[in-house]
């Protein structure tokens, strides 16, 4: 039964590893828009991971370590493609275009400030969820009251900040326009 023989084969550290796939993927949309580069550095990640298995310390957090890796990965993979750029170094034709940030610049501090402008309960709940990526269950704990207001204050803030911003309803396609500051917002724990 290989199945059987492929569990016994992930355990401790390595099964561990399986079970924070999901986290990395997401972790990884943060470097890559692109889901198949996302998916290129995620599973980089791993391979590093598991070939220097021997190098993560027990009692340290899994999660961390792997994200490191990422991390690590994907700014040696910028060096190398910016060492070995193909065509010559100073042809500004080859320059990826980039859009101005002054409008995205303009729109994180008016972002910050409708996220000031909250009430404190619905603030401190859509930083720890949507902005510090803390679970539910932790979010509970740490304000001290049900899952349900934890979930119902997260959502009032959310439609609060949209309004505050001029964005209309949740439901509008901001959702959809993962370019969006506050669809980022939106996304962070949704998805």
């Amino acid at each position: 039964m290989p199945g059987i023989r492929e569990r016994a084969r992930l355990s401790g550290p390595q099964s561990e590893i399986v079970h924070l796939i999901p986290a990395l993927r997401a972790f990884a949309r943060t470097f890559y828009r692109e889901p198949t580069h996302a998916d290129d550095l995620v599973q980089e990640t791993l391979t590093r991971a598991l070939a220097n298995i021997h190098q993560f310390r027990p009692g340290t957090s899994m999660k961390s370590w792997l994200f490191t890796i990422m991390r690590n990965a994907f700014y040696t993979k910028i060096k190398i493609d910016t060492r070995e750029a193909p065509g010559a170094a100073d042809c500004v034709s080859l320059r990826p275009a980039a859009d101005p940030t002054q409008e995205w610049s303009y729109r994180g501090h008016e972002i910050a400030a409708a996220i000031d402008r909250l009430p404190e309960q619905q603030r401190e709940v859509l930083v720890l969820i949507g902005l510090r990526g803390v679970s539910y269950e932790e979010a509970t704990e740490i304000c001290g009251c049900a899952m349900g207001t934890i979930k119902s204050r997260l959502n009032r803030a959310r439609h609060r900040l949209l309004e505050e911003l001029g964005e209309g309803s949740p439901n509008s396609s901001l959702e959809r326009d993962t370019d969006h500051p506050v669809a980022s917002i939106e996304t962070l724990r949704a998805g």
